[in-house]
């Protein structure tokens, strides 16, 4: 049975200062809990029907609660519950300084939608991409929207929020740091390495100023035909896929 106490505390980490303040966030779901789960991500407390909890593998978990569908709906943040909650313990980032030199990373400055952050999050883990670095201004990873657009990629992929001008200037010279700007070069045409750091911009203003100045291999994804009238820009989430699946391609 869920206690009141306990919905409450649920609905209070759909906001980012408490989450921040315990150091959880919420996961719903069966394949996103079983997927955290399995990545070695320690969960508090999971609360779930009794059918749920007998699929699940129960190594890293502290707490169980059986509850009912019902139950269940008054926790979740879901308009259509699926029968588990998982609440989790945040992930402490980690990362070597130097891995832009021996991989692939991805950079987000100040991208806003949970949607879209979670979908890049996916992206990510699709093309093998294991570090993605954030602005602090990027929105948070942990909010329970942008949890539920991973799909479950969280546990594969590391997500570092950082002063992200500063660590692109950190940078080796022989770090390739590439920027999507429509002002860039062909990428289909354009020489592309297999490690470095590919930024990606904000939804309405693209990648800021200080960022820009520390691109040093700006590209673009021409539209087709060149030279038509078409959409001002793509989403965000979508470019990546694009530029990341290019990429992969090279190698």
């Amino acid at each position: 049975m869920i206690s009141k106490n306990l919905v409450k505390f649920i609905h209070s980490l759909e906001i980012k200062k408490f989450r921040k303040e315990t150091g959880l966030f919420v996961a719903e779901g069966e394949k996103l809990v079983k997927d955290l789960l399995a990545s070695g991500m320690e969960c508090t407390k999971l609360i779930a029907t009794e059918r749920t909890i007998a699929s699940i593998d129960k190594k890293n978990i502290q707490e169980i609660i059986e509850a009912s569908d019902e139950e269940l709906k008054k926790a979740s943040f879901l308009r259509a519950p699926q029968g588990i909650i998982g609440i989790f313990k945040q992930r402490e980032s980690q990362y070597a300084p130097t891995i832009a030199q021996k991989e692939l990373c991805l950079a987000l400055d100040d991208v806003q939608d949970p949607g879209n952050l979670g979908t890049i999050v996916r992206i990510a883990d699709w093309f093998g991409i294991e570090h993605i670095f954030c602005s602090i201004g990027t929105v948070d990873i942990y909010n329970p929207k942008t949890i539920q657009a991973t799909m479950g990629a969280l546990a594969r992929v590391n997500i570092h929020y950082v002063n992200l001008p500063e660590f692109i200037a950190s940078q080796a010279k022989n770090v390739p740091v590439y920027g999507a700007f429509l002002s860039g070069k062909n990428i289909y045409e354009h020489k592309l390495s297999p490690n470095g750091i590919i930024v990606m911009g904000n939804e309405g203003n693209g990648i800021g100023a200080e960022c820009e100045k520390l691109i040093r291999e700006k590209i673009l994804i021409p539209n087709y035909p060149i030279g038509r009238s078409t959409s001002e820009s793509l989403n965000v989430s979508t470019a990546t896929a694009i530029v990341c699946s290019e990429f992969r391609r090279r190698m």
